[in-house]
């Protein structure tokens, strides 16, 4: 049966975190582009997820995680039936991103000099703004050879490497936390318990019959109501049948 998984953080920091998550995601999906059209898709995204990093301190939060699960294996180090090669690696890998860290200021800060990206970003903010009579040089870049714009691609990319590379291992350490366990909502309603170490929370459910989970809470509790996709006439749209699905909190 297909399925989907949702997720739902309960703090900004994660919420943050999944944002640039996807972003990547979108940026890996659009690099490599063959037409113009799906070239400003990228450079749409890759703006979007300047301006993110602009606005947010991920960088304190980035190291603050990083402290924590490094502590977690040291402490895990103990445990006699631990994989000490894997635990030595996972060690390294921490190590090095924190001392990159410690070396960085603004994540991201460096490509405001780039002569190109400035030229061009502020017009990508206006809705149809990226045309050929706004911005010639970037349709001329666009009718570079792919290998030309490849290059320059890779050069920008590098400097989001480190940003890349601490949300990917954060949000592993993080869905690892948690085990998924069957449940029912009653009446398409279930309600859990947040406690003081869950920061995400995931509803694995099927993607076939119409359905689609909510959440919402405050920092003791929170429910999860099944929506209808498609309302039937005169309901608010909850599903009011009984749903089995699986849920993990970490």
């Amino acid at each position: 049966m297909p399925v989907a998984v949702y997720e739902f953080p309960l703090c900004e920091k994660v919420r943050n975190y999944l944002r640039l998550e996807q972003l990547f995601k979108q940026l890996d999906h659009t690099a490599t582009f063959d037409n113009e059209f799906e070239s400003l898709h990228f450079f749409d995204v890759f703006f979007t997820l300047l301006d993110l990093l602009e606005r947010l301190d991920v960088r304190t939060d980035f190291i603050r995680d990083i402290d924590v699960h490094e502590k977690n294996l040291v402490h895990w180090s103990n445990h006699p039936n631990i994989d000490t090669g894997a635990l030595e690696s996972a060690l390294k890998t921490l190590h090095r991103l924190l001392s990159e860290l410690k070396r960085t200021n603004k994540l991201g800060s460096n490509l405001k000099d780039d002569r190109f990206l400035s030229s061009i970003r502020q017009r990508f903010s206006i809705p149809g703004g990226a045309t050929s009579f706004d911005l010639p040089h970037l349709f001329c870049w666009l009718k570079q050879s792919k290998d030309v714009r490849n290059k320059d691609i890779a050069s920008w990319e590098k400097h989001l490497v480190i940003v890349r590379e601490n949300i990917t291992l954060l949000m592993q350490y993080l869905r690892e936390r948690g085990r998924y366990e069957e449940v029912v909502a009653t009446n398409g309603f279930y309600q859990g318990i947040v406690t003081d170490k869950v920061d995400l929370i995931r509803v694995r459910c099927s993607n076939i019959q119409g359905y689609f989970p909510v959440l919402s809470g405050n920092k003791y509790r929170y429910g999860i109501r099944f929506m209808q996709l498609v309302p039937d006439e005169g309901s608010a749209g909850g599903v009011k049948s009984d749903i089995k699905f699986e849920i993990a909190c970490c």
